[in-house]
């Protein structure tokens, strides 16, 4: 019996040691490590939701800064998107197609509103959205397994900065 379960022990390991390596040469999707893959997917959906919420912005806000920031959001995040889906293919991954619950709802709630209210609820989401983008921008830059993936949040990273100080500004200027 022990003969039995020292093979059974070691054909297992064998087993595992190929599936291991044939997902290790296989496709270049299968090499992309699963923290960058939930990344990517992330990215995706936040970058969806930049984009129709900026373009609400340009349609509801009242303020003009605000405006003019949703433009930038649709603007920026647009190519952001793009460069994205670029990598994304190269690496046979397929991005998210809609953007996921939470925007929905923050999407929803920004619809039903407009002028001032709009504005400062905008904004208010522009700058809690970004601080999160950032903290997770700068984690896959220095932390990413995969190189493509880990440089298109270190070549992002400075416009999404950039994006939180405007936002936090705009957010102070509609306060006064």
């Amino acid at each position: 019996m022990k003969f039995r379960s020292t093979v059974t022990a070691g054909l297992a390991s064998a087993a595992l040691a190929v599936v291991t390596a044939a997902a290790q040469t296989s496709g270049t999707a299968d090499r992309m490590m699963q923290p960058d893959n939930g990344f990517v997917a992330a990215a995706a959906q936040g970058g969806m939701a930049e984009v129709e919420m900026g373009k609400l912005a340009v349609q509801r806000a009242s303020d003009q800064k605000v405006k003019d920031f949703g433009q930038r959001m649709v603007e920026d995040h647009g190519a952001a998107n793009e460069h994205l889906r670029q990598v994304a293919s190269k690496k046979g991954v397929t991005l998210p197609s809609e953007i996921n619950a939470r925007q929905k709802a923050a999407m929803a709630k920004l619809s039903r509103l407009s002028g001032a209210a709009f504005d400062r609820a905008y904004m208010a989401d522009m700058v809690a959205d970004h601080k999160e983008d950032v903290a997770e921008f700068q984690r896959e830059a220095s932390e990413g397994k995969d190189t493509e993936v880990k440089g298109f949040a270190q070549e992002t990273l400075p416009t999404l900065q950039s994006h939180l100080s405007m936002a936090q500004d705009t957010q102070g200027q509609l306060k006064k």
